[in-house]
Formats: C-alpha cells, sequence, structure tokens
C-alpha cells in the first residue's frame, strides 16, 4: 500500500488537530491579556486554527491523499509497522505536552452546551410529619 502518504496525512492531521486545540494567544509567550478599555470584551479562548479551516484543510488533504494513491510512483515500498510506531510515539508526546499546557493555564478548548445556574434549594419538607399546629390563645 501506500503507507507513505498515510503517514504523511497522519502527521498533517496531527498538526491540524494541535492547531486546533491551541489558544490563538500562548500565556507562555504574550502573558495573559485582559482588556484595557472598557468596550474590549475578554475572551478567554480563541483557538489559532478555527473550527471551520480545521474542517476545511483537513477534508482537502484526504481528497489529495486519494488522488496521490492513483500515482503508482507514490508507492514507495517501507516497512510500515517502523511508521506506525513511530506516528504513535509522536502522537503520544506531542499530546502529553498539549495536555500539560491546557492543564497549567487551565483552558478547555471542548464546551458541553450552555452551563445553567440554579437558584437556592429551599429545605425540602417532610412529608409524613404536618406542619405544627399555631399555638392555641389563652386568654379564652
Amino acid at each position: 500500500g501506500y503507507y507513505i502518504i498515510t503517514y504523511a496525512m497522519g502527521i498533517y492531521l496531527l498538526n491540524l488537530f494541535i492547531a486546533f486545540l491551541s489558544p490563538q494567544i500562548d500565556p507562555e509567550v504574550d502573558g495573559p491579556l485582559l482588556p484595557t478599555k472598557k468596550d474590549e470584551e475578554f475572551r478567554p479562548f480563541i483557538r489559532r486554527l478555527p473550527e471551520f479551516k480545521f474542517w476545511y484543510s483537513t477534508t482537502k488533504s484526504i481528497l489529495i491523499c486519494f488522488i496521490c494513491t492513483f500515482f503508482r510512483i507514490l508507492d514507495v515500498p517501507v516497512f510500515w509497522p517502523i511508521l506506525v510506531i513511530y506516528f504513535g510515539a509522536l502522537f503520544f508526546l506531542t499530546m502529553k505536552r498539549q495536555i500539560r499546557h491546557m492543564i497549567k493555564y487551565k483552558y478547555i478548548p471542548f464546551t458541553r452546551g450552555k452551563q445553567v445556574y440554579k437558584g437556592k434549594k429551599e429545605p425540602a419538607m417532610d412529608k409524613a410529619k404536618p406542619p405544627p399546629a399555631a399555638p392555641a390563645d389563652k386568654a379564652k
């Protein structure tokens, strides 16, 4: 098979994924940036690679690799287990570094939807006991 093409596509997709997970402004280099003017908005996480560009580049790379498989000259014989082991090690080391960076600067690039806040909960009344009766007047 076309192991070199598949390997190159995997490395390219890994780089796209890391750019997708990374913030546009790196706190290690630029420091944490807070708004300096009244009309500026604080944006805690802006991706280095927006989602649309990520999917567009991914689709384009898959199509290019598919077209490359039509050319016999690109079918280079390689020992594929070495490529798989090298890609796995590269993926593991890169993602470990990226996750450490995310933990260090406390940013999570994925959300689970809008956070809903609940008001104060009132103490639940016990259904078995009726509420205490008001004291009777002694003046009768």
